[in-house]
């Protein structure tokens, strides 16, 4: 009988240990700090040249004056006038070009509408941008370029480019742009 008994005390005591709820175990907060920036970092995050994949201070200030073209174009107020405030805000090489541009755009496709996108003169139809012109110093780049955007009926096969980089306004490259402008707006002269 005693081998009985002691099975069944054994039985009993582990069906108690397995529905014997423990307390959870104390978890303890960890610190958590951020590693401090070296004035090299700083410097780098600040310019967008870091490997945080930051954006720059002008890719930040793109992205709000977008954000602020769009409310502006929706109320219908991003209009050519806003074109001409940024051509005159211009630094005088980039002036020339986006003037050029835009007194082109007004021969070629007067009925074309103007307005800013992210900062840049841009031109389309109703609310879609078809093409608009990045100036150099926007981003501090080496050259600005005219960039087409999806409307453009610039399709050349199975590749063509969507953006050419000007650096100079000259009769050669109005030709050009000229041409490109009835092309991408679907006008072949």
């Amino acid at each position: 009988m005693t081998d009985d008994t002691s099975e069944t005390g054994e039985a009993t005591k582990a069906t108690a240990k397995a529905t014997t709820k423990r307390a959870p175990a104390k978890k303890t907060a960890l610190k958590k700090t951020a590693p401090k920036k070296t004035a090299a970092k700083k410097a780098a995050v600040e310019q967008g040249t870091g490997d945080d994949g930051s954006f720059s201070s002008e890719e930040r200030a793109a992205i709000k004056q977008a954000a602020a073209e769009k409310r502006r174009t929706a109320k219908g107020k991003n209009t050519e006038q806003d074109v001409l405030d940024a051509l005159a805000a211009m630094d005088d090489h980039d002036r020339v070009i986006g003037e050029g541009l835009h007194r082109l755009v007004k021969e070629v496709a007067p009925d074309i509408s103007s307005r800013t996108w992210y900062g840049f003169p841009a031109y389309g139809n109703g609310k879609d941008v078809i093409f608009f012109y990045q100036f150099a110093g926007k981003f501090k780049s080496r050259y600005g370029h005219i960039g087409f955007n999806d409307g453009a009926q610039l399709d050349d096969g199975s590749m063509w480019a969507t953006a050419y980089a000007i650096t100079e306004w000259n009769d050669e490259n109005e030709a050009r742009v000229r041409d490109l402008i009835l092309r991408a707006l679907g006008q072949s002269e």
